[in-house]
């Protein structure tokens, strides 16, 4: 076996994207509760601006793959022909008031671990456990009947992709104007600022992350034409990949870890790198255990949520997107307004507040 083979090749890919990803994300505080926050709470969009280039970046990236024929999208679950709505909606909704809980996403519990937050492992370690429930465990017999059941089968096309419903009922090809309409008016939002378009750090890293997501759907497109053996094409997620990769540390499955698990650990060892190169590692722990109590459930909510909904912050908002998946947009105004339940709750005394248009509060700080 040679690292040319599938096996091998897969979760190499993914670890070497893995650490460009997790390297450049936690050297720019990457973030996308803190981007919300600062949004409702300070009156900065930046840290928004930096995320929607993220995912435009990616889609830009995905789309010219995939018209060029590097990128398999229609073999990913994204695009399978039913759509999910009730966890789409209830699975992002809930992820969002975790993720306010915890202080962040799954893929910021990654990049807080790289540098030596013992939460962030609790967190991590609650993810993976709560999504294997969700998805293979206990919790599935909810999900079933709940998320599965109720799928809306979507207008002929045969796929979720916005381009592709679009171009069945008009009966034109319009997949690529699809997206370049979308990428235009996300850019044009973006680069609105006169501020924001000064800084060019945080427009590179924008660039990079979603450059890294393009990049997953083509190794795996390209890892899944040389084997004989299924490999699922995918391009970077945080909810079930990381208990597929308790799953490989904990039991012996004679399996090798697909790209998702390779991408786990390469964002840790990313993060670490970015840590030591920035002197930022400490170890830190819970202050009491009503905190550790509000991770482990912060935890659990995002866990269950990501399955429910299909996916997390970088799951649908950037992988999804990417992809034009009808789902991209409805997870995440879910997951939007659940973090705005979760910190008016935390900031404001009460999640009544969150229904208020002009709410006053302190930022909460991200931990």
């Amino acid at each position: 076996m040679t690292w040319l083979d599938p096996v091998v090749l897969t979760p190499l890919l993914g670890v070497l994207a893995g650490i460009v990803l997790g390297f450049v994300a936690r050297s720019t505080h990457f973030c996308t509760l803190s981007a919300l926050e600062r949004h409702w709470y300070a009156g900065d969009s930046s840290g928004l601006r930096t995320w929607v280039l993220a995912s435009l970046s990616a889609l830009i990236g995905t789309q010219v793959l995939a018209a060029a024929g590097l990128a398999d999208l229609s073999a990913s679950f994204y695009l399978s022909s039913d759509f999910p709505w009730t966890g789409s909606i209830a699975g992002g909704f809930f992820f969002g008031i975790g993720m306010a809980l915890v202080g962040t996403c799954g893929f910021g519990a990654v990049l807080r671990l790289g540098g030596g937050s013992l939460r962030a492992l609790v967190v991590l370690a609650v993810i993976g456990l709560s999504a294997l429930a969700a998805q293979r465990g206990i919790l599935a017999v909810v999900r079933v009947p709940f998320v599965d059941d109720l799928a809306m089968s979507l207008p002929g096309s045969g796929s979720q992709s916005v381009g592709a419903i679009v171009s069945h009922l008009t009966g034109l090809p319009l997949q690529t104007f699809v997206a370049a309409l979308v990428a235009a008016g996300g850019l044009a939002w973006v680069f609105g600022s006169a501020s924001f378009r000064k800084q060019g750090a945080k427009i590179l890293s924008a660039v990079i992350i979603g450059g890294v997501i393009a990049f997953g759907w083509w190794a795996t497109t390209f890892a899944a034409s040389l084997s004989f053996e299924p490999v699922q094409i995918e391009a970077g997620s945080f909810v079930v990949p990381v208990g597929d990769s308790i799953l490989q540390l904990i039991t012996y499955t004679g399996t090798w870890p697909d790209y998702g698990v390779g991408l786990i650990a390469g964002t840790l060892l990313g993060a670490v790198a970015a840590a030591l190169w920035k002197r930022d590692i400490r170890w830190e722990a819970c202050d009491d255990a009503r905190e550790l109590g509000r991770h482990i459930l912060g935890g659990t909510l995002m866990g269950i949520g990501g399955v429910f909904a299909m996916g997390c912050t970088v799951g649908q908002g950037i992988s999804a997107f990417s992809t034009l998946a009808v789902s991209a947009p409805v997870v995440m105004l879910s997951m939007a307004m659940g973090a705005r339940v979760g910190l008016a709750w935390l900031v404001e005394g009460s999640a009544l507040a969150a229904f208020r248009r002009n709410a006053d509060g302190a930022g909460h700080a991200a931990e």
